[in-house]
């Protein structure tokens, strides 16, 4: 059983990388955003708190997070283990999460903060149909049009400058010392996160020491 903590700051591909390991590796993806997006979606009452907080271009706070990563953790259907990024957010999290679930690394994904303002600014949302686009990495074949459905293509509500410069400085303030914490614990393998995403997963395999991905 394998167990994998992931960090990256936002636009650093780490949902990516999670998944590329979770499909191949047969692990659970746990995704604290994609739980949070779930909601949001669905309009359930935890979903229009977290819309509320990222509109403001603020984290979700450390508790909510906690309980919701807690409950997905109790289901216990990564009977080959996972790996999960968006947790633990501060010091007190991290020591819990050693105690109780024997993690084997974590892994970083640093980016500067310079191309995460490149690649966050440059996302679009398909406002019908939900998909993800990059005008750098995934263009549509029509401008502003989803490939899909042909719903119009928009930025995210908290994918402003202002936003996203406040999350950049929140990541930093909260992440940092949770890194150094594992550091100390010689947890974490540290991959550049600026090349592409084959390249950034041969990389992390690597320094893993797990089986590269078949080509």
């Amino acid at each position: 059983m394998r167990k994998y903590v992931i960090f990256g700051v936002q636009g650093s591909g780490k949902g990516t990388q999670a998944l590329l390991m979770a499909k191949d590796l047969d692990l659970v993806h746990i995704s604290v955003g994609d739980i949070f997006r779930w909601h949001v979606q669905n309009h359930t009452k935890l979903g229009a708190q977290v819309r509320r907080i990222m509109a403001a271009g603020e984290l979700v706070g450390d508790d909510l997070v906690e309980g919701v990563v807690q409950d997905r953790l109790q289901q216990h259907d990564w009977n080959y283990g996972f790996v999960i990024d968006g947790f633990p957010r501060n010091a007190r999290q991290a020591e819990f999460f050693l105690e109780s679930y024997d993690i084997d690394s974590v892994i970083h994904l640093d980016l500067p903060d310079s191309e995460v303002r490149r690649r966050v600014l440059a996302r679009r949302l398909c406002s019908r149909c939900g998909l993800d686009y990059n005008l750098i990495s995934t263009r549509p074949k029509e401008e502003g049009r989803c490939d899909v459905c042909g719903g119009e293509l928009v930025a995210r509500e908290d994918d402003t400058e202002e936003a996203l410069a406040e999350r950049l400085r929140i990541y930093h303030e909260k992440t940092d010392p949770v890194l150094a914490l594992f550091r100390r614990k010689e947890f974490v393998v540290s991959v550049d996160a600026r090349a592409d995403i084959a390249t950034v997963q041969r990389d992390l395999r690597q320094q893993l020491k797990l089986p590269q991905p078949a080509l």
